[in-house]
């Protein structure tokens, strides 16, 4: 098993990438800059339980795993028991309350950790207007969302830095994980993303791992653009 404690695993990698192979190659670039990894909806019909279970035992690497389940609750709660004899170390569910309470059902008797999306970070208001959802500012919505999921059970949130002071001071947010997409370094392009912050400022509001994605694996050197974020982490 690869020896990865010398990186900070509050940078988390997303591996955008099509299928195990092409994930394998990147992880095998970056090296041992990083030491955990997410796999997401896009890599799941390209092995993305396959490539899991490949860096967590064979790699020692950490995994999270982004599925966004949502569904009813005996569904969501059989989803999450399978998932969680993976050996998964994050899984993201949708942040209603039932469907929390299920998956934490689930993955009960594991060490896994449900993560709770709160409103996606590529989203604004005209999106949620378009989608029937509430009115209101998008940051009061993600906090009260964020509230009832650390009620429901939820061991932390998806939400995006822009939003973690406010999360960050819920009295339910006690010894909770706060985990944020939408992070982009210093000069790196927004892409879909709305709702961003650089890794720095992140994790100064209270963010306790930060996603990024293209910035690294579009990189012409991953290694060296992973190392360059861990850099500005550690300057947080």
């Amino acid at each position: 098993m690869t020896d990865t404690t010398t990186a900070d695993d509050r940078l988390i990698v997303a591996l955008d990438v099509p299928n195990v192979v092409q994930g394998l190659d990147l992880v095998k670039r970056i090296g041992d800059a990083v030491s955990f990894y997410k796999i997401g909806l896009g890599m799941l019909t390209g092995g993305g339980l396959a490539l899991a279970n490949e860096l967590k035992h064979e790699q020692g690497k950490k995994i999270f795993l982004d599925m966004k389940f949502f569904d009813i609750g005996a569904t969501v709660e059989n989803a999450v028991r399978g998932v969680a004899q993976h050996d998964i170390d994050f899984l993201t569910v949708h942040g209603d309350p039932y469907v929390v309470k299920a998956a934490k059902e689930g993955a009960s008797g594991s060490d896994m950790k449900i993560l709770a999306v709160t409103i996606l970070t590529s989203l604004d208001r005209a999106d949620l207007d378009s989608a029937c959802i509430k009115a209101g500012e998008i940051r009061d919505l993600v906090q009260e969302r964020a509230g009832k999921a650390f009620v429901a059970g939820a061991d932390g949130v998806i939400a995006s830095p822009q939003e973690a002071t406010m999360i960050r001071a819920l009295p339910e947010a006690e010894g909770k994980l706060i985990v944020t997409p939408g992070v982009r370094p210093m000069g790196a392009a927004l892409g879909d993303q709305k709702r961003v912050a650089t890794p720095a400022q992140a994790i100064r509001d209270g963010v306790d791992h930060i996603v990024v994605g293209r910035p690294v694996w579009q990189a012409e050197d991953p290694r060296k653009a992973a190392l360059r974020i861990q850099h500005e982490i550690a300057t947080a």
